[in-house]
């Protein structure tokens, strides 16, 4: 009697309790029914979802974004795509295949010069891949420059086949056929790996005094030929250009619309160039864009009147995305992409086809 007076006390009431767990247990029940058979607590739980993502999308790429860059896999940039550093020289030296007759080891391969001034264009058949790289090594690390056919083929330590040489003029646009003699008997050069290329084409200024004037001394052109062996058909493989300063350049085409370059997947002859000024991560140096002469759709290149962009339909193309080399966005599209519209390759760099003018940046 004694403890129950204690209880009474200290106000502990056993009704208050039960009615509390009462109201628990039924608030959840009510909860378990709602899960099990309400759709309800589904709908609620998409939403707050969609909601959550929608806001974290939102913040992540504002609300000033164009609809047609807000896709799942291609963010914008938070750091814009890093600009390189271009250089306009002038390249006297043009080279591509010709079209006229069959190309072959046996019975030879039209190449098509074309030059801003005289030159002499060298064709060594049979050329060792070792001896040329050692003599672009030599242009670029020993005491001379490769200005000339004596000092080219000195610095391949004479380990070619043959060597057949052309002189042309200025104006001179016709083909140039180049084969090896008959009595060498030689009808490939082995299977893959090969330890020779089938043509290395050599431009070089004829006149001493041009050489000053240009800062391009030479043109370098791997050609492969077909054989017996390898029947691929002929083609430029490498094309490289040796300044008077020592340097190298690789040139490579510039993948354009078939409407703004007027062929599909052509490179035309090109005397005028852009070099970067910083050197890039790559085993023959430096990367190099060509334009190309000549032609009215050139023309309307150089007058702003290019090929829309392929992200805002309206802005001229004048953008040049590396290292994948497509040309195919505006100045004002290219800082939303980290990866290529194209072919989705990472962006690293990018550089303008043409610089704009001052009164066009103002406005």
């Amino acid at each position: 009697m004694e403890d129950t007076n204690v209880f009474f006390i200290h106000g502990f009431d056993h009704k208050s309790v039960y009615l509390s767990l009462a109201r628990l247990k039924m608030a959840a029940v009510f909860l378990v029914m709602l899960y099990e058979y309400s759709p309800l607590f589904y709908i609620s739980v998409i939403s707050l979802c969609f909601v959550v993502t929608a806001a974290m999308v939102l913040g992540w790429f504002g609300f000033d974004v164009p609809v047609i860059l807000r896709s799942s896999d291609e963010t914008e940039s938070v750091l814009p795509v890093p600009e390189k550093r271009m250089v306009q020289v002038t390249n006297p030296f043009a080279l591509e295949m010709g079209t006229s007759g069959v190309a072959s080891v046996t019975e030879g391969v039209s190449l098509h010069p074309c030059c801003l001034e005289p030159c002499v264009l060298s064709c060594y058949w049979g050329c060792g891949v070792h001896a040329l790289q050692g003599a672009l090594q030599t242009h670029q690390h020993g005491p001379s420059r490769l200005s000339t056919p004596q000092q080219f083929q000195e610095a391949l330590h004479f380990q070619y086949h043959h060597c057949q040489s052309f002189h042309i003029s200025g104006e001179d646009r016709e083909e140039h056929y180049s084969e090896m003699p008959a009595e060498l008997r030689i009808t490939d050069f082995g299977h893959l790996p090969r330890e020779r290329y089938p043509l290395v084409a050599l431009l070089t200024l004829a006149e001493p005094e041009a050489r000053d004037t240009y800062n391009i001394a030479a043109s370098v052109t791997v050609v492969h030929v077909p054989d017996d062996k390898y029947s691929l058909s002929a083609r430029i493989l490498f094309q490289y250009l040796l300044t008077a300063q020592g340097n190298m350049y690789e040139l490579k085409s510039l993948f354009m619309s078939a409407e703004s370059m007027g062929l599909s997947g052509a490179t035309d002859p090109t005397p005028s160039t852009e070099i970067p000024t910083e050197r890039q991560e790559r085993e023959h140096g430096k990367e190099e864009k060509e334009k190309t002469p000549g032609m009215e759709d050139e023309e309307e290149w150089s007058e702003g009147k290019a090929k829309d962009c392929v992200v805002c339909q309206n802005a001229p193309v004048n953008r040049v995305l590396l290292p994948c080399r497509h040309a195919c966005v505006c100045d004002g599209c290219v800082h939303h992409f980290q990866h290529c519209p194209i072919c989705r390759a990472f962006v690293l760099e990018s550089f303008a086809l043409f610089q704009n003018s001052p009164m066009e940046e103002e406005e």
